[in-house]
């Protein structure tokens, strides 16, 4: 055999070789060692009647921390809106330690933020007046968001609006120990061609950094075009993941590093409303909403390779999904989310909170 053919055939075999590799799926190899989620100890912690929605949770100052929206005005913008704090030494027994709202404003979207030796709740709110609004007259560039904070405990501030963050619809924060990070949906140049609630070519998601969790101030764009609910997560080497709801069947996941300025982002083909990622052990855990054959329903997944691997449904239906997440070791987490699967005596949907325990298997 001449050196030519022979250093051919040698080409053509490290080309199939090599094409072997690449075809074994990554996804496939990492779901092996994924561990399975089993839900435990499904119980309804609140139900007073209301609309109660949009839940948080945090294990803070030795106690949980559990935070959502009640309204007897249902799902809806309307100033008749309330924020509730319960608290438990056990995760089992919980008692309201707190309730706020703003005048003339819809408080919705509670996220707890421990920043400072302080924990915050942050709020986003939509102007209302008197009342509910109708929907023709929702307008994201009267957004402002609220804040209050506690150092032990036993007393809250009362509620301060946030400097930075008006006309914008804020979300989820997170921190680097140093400085806050929050998410801002708002519209682009706050214009007012569209209607007041956006359309979502024109939403943007706005990354806003603070220094004492009050004073907020631009910092870069996630999302360039539907802006909408995001969920962060900052990895050890200081990479900040930004997982984003967006319309139709699809997400959005994004990386940056610091200083957080420029963004790689990616399609997700999951549609996750009211998203949660969050550091599990050695997994990210992600939750929120699914749409499924059966209606919407809170899922659970783990975030493998920059894709999305689906595990488990929480009992849920209707109006759902918010999920906050407490991890209590690397085996065993706690959840919270709201639901409207089940139904009072006289045979209605309630919309309540509930939570379950999770453990790895």
């Amino acid at each position: 055999m001449n050196c030519l053919r022979f250093r051919r055939l040698l080409i053509v075999g490290l080309f199939s070789y090599a094409s072997l590799i690449v075809s074994i799926p990554r996804v496939s190899q990492a779901e092996d060692k994924l561990p399975g989620i089993r839900v435990e100890n499904v119980r309804q912690v609140f139900d007073n009647g209301e609309h109660n929605a949009f839940t948080d949770l945090i294990h803070w100052n030795g106690k949980f921390w559990l935070v959502f929206r009640s309204c007897p005005d249902g799902h809806m913008v309307s100033s008749t809106a309330s924020v509730l704090v319960l608290k438990s030494e056990d995760a089992k027994n919980w008692e309201t330690v707190h309730e706020f709202s703003v005048p003339l404003r819809d408080t919705r979207d509670p996220h707890f933020l421990a920043f400072q030796d302080k924990l915050f709740i942050f709020t986003g709110t939509w102007y209302s007046g008197e009342g509910k609004l109708p929907r023709e007259d929702y307008d994201i560039n009267k957004h402002l968001g609220y804040a209050v904070w506690t150092d032990d405990g036993a007393k809250w501030s009362e509620p301060r609006q946030m400097e930075g963050t008006y006309g914008a619809y804020i979300w989820r924060a997170v921190s680097d120990g140093e400085s806050a990070y929050l998410c801002s949906r708002r519209k682009r140049d706050y214009t007012e061609a569209e209607s007041g609630a956006g359309g979502p070519s024109i939403l943007e998601g706005a990354l806003l950094e603070s220094r004492d969790g009050l004073n907020w101030t631009y910092r870069s764009l996630f999302q360039t075009e539907e802006g909408n609910e995001t969920a962060f997560q900052i990895l050890a080497d200081g990479t900040m993941l930004a997982l984003s709801r967006e319309r139709g069947e699809k997400s959005q996941l994004a990386r940056s590093t610091p200083p957080y300025r420029d963004w790689d982002r990616k399609k997700l083909p999951h549609y996750i409303g009211g998203p949660l990622i969050t550091a599990w052990g050695d997994q990210t855990f992600v939750s929120g909403r699914k749409n499924t054959s059966n209606g919407p329903k809170t899922a659970l997944y783990w975030l493998v390779d920059d894709e999305l691997q689906f595990v488990a449904e929480l009992p849920s239906g209707g109006d759902n999904s918010y999920p906050g997440f407490v991890e209590i070791d690397e085996q065993r987490g706690l959840i919270s989310w709201y639901s409207s699967h089940e139904k009072d005596e006289s045979g209605n949907p309630i919309t309540a909170i509930y939570l379950a325990d999770l453990i790895k298997e």
